[in-house]
């Protein structure tokens, strides 16, 4: 399925370069990647089966308005403070 040929292409592509040995190595891991892919279609999307139970909405935190912390004990310890904010340097 997957071969020396095309990860040379593919390497090619990537700017990558592999010794022969590599070559055979990443060649094998690709195809056991792809092996395992094929693998992953063949499960049914429509099987409801989950690692951890689905939460119910009712279940969530009530989302509850509370009064907010004050400005001034936020910046209190900031090295630089700039119109009741964090100042940091500009970042490009």
């Amino acid at each position: 399925m997957f071969d020396v040929e095309m990860t040379k292409h593919l390497a090619e592509l990537s700017k990558l370069t592999f010794t022969e040995e590599e070559l055979k190595k990443v060649t094998a891991e690709m195809t056991d990647i792809i092996a395992l892919m094929d693998r992953v279609k063949e499960i049914d999307p429509a099987l409801e089966t989950y690692a951890l139970p689905a939460v119910r909405y009712d279940e969530l935190r009530r989302d509850t308005a509370r009064e907010s912390l004050d400005t001034d004990k936020i910046v209190k310890n900031a090295k630089a403070v700039k119109d009741n904010a964090f100042a940091v340097p500009k970042v490009v």
